[in-house]
């Protein structure tokens, strides 16, 4: 609201003058009783001192501070408060002043019709401020009547802040508290390109009701026209607790009457990264219609907190994850050990720009295979915690380049391993896959050797342990990103065999539980990751295919290719399925392994090493097979 020349707070003080006056007049002139006549001078002075008590505490509470075109039920329980103090004031200073008293009843109906003038005329204001579509007839009229009358100009929010045409119509899945604050946000801002045009629920309470002026629908009796009469081109989930069914359910519903699909995260809800959610494409956390959770608990994160930790494989998808983490935690420095430079890089001044370019991280390029250059980046930084997860992980690659894989990831991570124990390291966490149960290739082969050499290294002062878990969305080398790239080329999307299964956990997570599981590890455990419930890949597909606006085997084919070698149709996340033990985080179990001996590995490790002498991917896969016996080459 605003009038030309008038500032918004000055014109919004002589509204409530002028409607304090009126009420002051109808109350003291109009109605006089005759159980109590105020004299004129009596007259007087009631408005006076009904002023000076209205405005002094409406100004002392900040009542003329609060900008009322956005005003909010805060604001509105402050005018109340005001005016309630203002009530009880003036009643007390009329008995300590020399004039014609009025009786309570009478003072409290003078300031209650003060206070709904006030209120009401705000509501007003606020009502004709924010111009809704569906409304602009009613609230142009009675634009045309105050400025008519009054000459005081009320400019909707889309005159001053710029006109958007073109609306998106929605439909919002959710009619509570998170689904009317999305509704609320988006009519409130004129320059949203969204326009909310009802509600879905299944809650009999709501249902034929309205809320934030929009009709609530019942979800069963929603269908494609309906949709398409409104018309509504995108249906956004506003729905804080679901159960993966239901999402799921509800998904592929709207899919399939046409409609884009988006999900809203509630405004105060903040991303890891500090960035503020809002409506958003569904993305591939969703695939799994499952919401992460947060496992890191006060005491994991004051585990880590000050400490020197190095994290080898640091630049990788799992590594720089592990590095995101550990930054939030505040240690004392952060080592970021990687043969990829570019990747060490990468996360490095990722964590500089997050927190300062005098945060404590160190990349250090060097391989694990080379252990003079291993013990010097430890001389150099004395880490306290070492997280190990430096690794060749692609399955058919290392089955082509058996050597390659063995060097790498089994007698890198001896090298770390040794160079721990020498060093004093505290805790050492290696992170492993659910390809090492009864490995089928040799990659699953090594890995399982690297747990064994962890287990192996007990009593010490040194905790040595392992994490196993299965895949994580989005992670180099994964299904998701090959998919997201061919189905941008249009596709075909390719898969080995319809009837795989895996194992699925987001980044985020699996990594907050290996850093839970480090904290609260004493020695030589492996622990074993709640995955969940297995995802079939012809499913993820699928879905990756209708979240990119495509319908499957339509406009975006899925090819089998048959199955590689060294691959699984199932993974394994336990050896021993009936013999786990709980620990305090329910989705980390401890895994009742047989543990080696260190002279056992030793000559273990002794054999390998010379079949990987004769550079013979023949002869070290034999020799894996002798030491790993659970390895089943296909």
């Amino acid at each position: 609201m605003k009038k030309r020349g008038i500032s918004h707070r000055v014109l919004v003080v002589l509204v409530d003058l002028s409607l304090l006056l009126l009420i002051d007049f109808a109350l003291l002139v109009l109605y006089q009783t005759n159980f109590r006549y105020l004299t004129p001078a009596g007259v007087l002075a009631q408005v006076l001192l009904s002023i000076v008590t209205v405005f002094g505490f409406r100004f002392l509470l900040g009542i003329y501070r609060q900008v009322w075109h956005y005003a909010d039920a805060p604001a509105f329980i402050r005018l109340i408060l005001a005016d309630t103090l203002a009530l009880f004031a003036h009643y007390a200073l009329q008995h300590l002043l020399p004039f014609n008293k009025m009786s309570f009843m009478r003072t409290m109906a003078l300031f209650a019709g003060n206070l709904l003038l006030a209120m009401s005329a705000r509501l007003v204001w606020q009502y004709l401020y924010k111009l809704k579509s569906r409304d602009s007839r009613v609230s142009d009229m009675l634009r045309n009547i105050i400025e008519n009358l009054t000459g005081i100009h009320i400019r909707p929010g889309e005159a001053e802040e710029g006109n958007v045409s073109q609306k998106t119509n929605i439909a919002i899945v959710g009619a509570g508290r998170v689904g009317a604050a999305l509704a609320d946000e988006l009519l409130a801002n004129p320059r949203s390109t969204y326009l909310p045009v009802f509600f879905i629920d299944n809650d009999p309470e709501k249902i034929g009701r309205w809320i934030s002026g929009l009709k609530v629908f019942d979800e069963n009796k929603v269908s494609e026209e309906m949709l398409a009469g409104f018309p509504v081109q995108e249906v956004v989930f506003a729905l804080p607790r679901v159960d993966a069914d239901r999402a799921r359910e509800l998904y592929t519903r709207y899919r399939e009457f046409g409609c884009r699909v988006k999900i809203y995260d509630y405004p105060l809800a903040h991303t890891e990264d500090g960035a503020r959610r809002s409506m958003r494409e569904f993305d591939m956390e969703e695939l799994l219609f499952r919401r992460p959770e947060d496992f890191l608990s006060p005491e994991t994160r004051e585990y880590y907190a000050g400490k020197t930790v190095l994290i080898s494989g640091g630049g990788g998808s799992i590594g720089s994850e592990l590095c995101r983490q550990i930054a939030r935690m505040k240690p004392a420095k952060l080592v970021v050990l990687d043969v990829y430079e570019n990747g060490a890089y990468d996360i490095e001044q990722e964590l500089k720009i997050a927190y300062g370019k005098d945060f404590p991280v160190v990349p250090e390029i060097v391989t694990v295979t080379d252990r003079a250059e291993l013990q010097a980046v430890f001389d150099r930084h004395h880490p306290q915690i070492v997280l190990h997860a430096a690794a060749h992980k692609h399955v058919p690659l290392m089955e082509r380049n058996c050597v390659e894989a063995v060097r790498n990831n089994v007698f890198g991570t001896l090298n770390i391993v040794d160079i721990s124990e020498k060093s004093g390291v505290e805790k050492f966490i290696m992170i492993s896959t659910d390809k090492a149960v009864n490995p089928t290739n040799v990659m699953g082969a090594t890995k399982r050797l690297c747990e064994r050499i962890v287990q192996s290294r007990t009593g010490g002062q040194t905790a040595f342990s392992a994490t196993r878990f299965g895949n994580v969305l989005g992670s180099n080398g994964s299904v998701i990103p090959l998919f997201r790239r061919q189905i941008a080329a249009g596709g075909p999307v390719t898969l080995t065999d319809r009837r795989i299964i895996r194992y699925f956990m987001t980044i985020r997570e699996a990594v907050q539980l290996v850093l839970t599981s480090g904290a609260f590890a004493r020695d030589g455990e492996l622990f074993v990751l709640d995955m969940g419930r297995p995802v079939k890949i012809i499913d993820l597909a699928e879905s990756m295919i209708r979240l990119s606006g495509f319908e499957p085997y339509q406009d975006i084919d899925i090819v089998e290719t048959g199955l590689r070698p060294g691959e699984k149709l199932y993974e394994e996340l336990l050896v021993n399925k009936e013999e786990m033990t709980k620990t305090p985080n329910e989705k980390i179990f401890i895994e009742k392994d047989t543990v080696p001996s260190r002279q056992e590995i030793d000559e273990a490790l002794a054999k390998l090493e010379k079949a990987c002498d004769t550079c013979d991917d023949a002869e070290v896969r034999k020799t894996l097979q002798q030491i790993v016996p659970s390895y089943q080459p296909h």
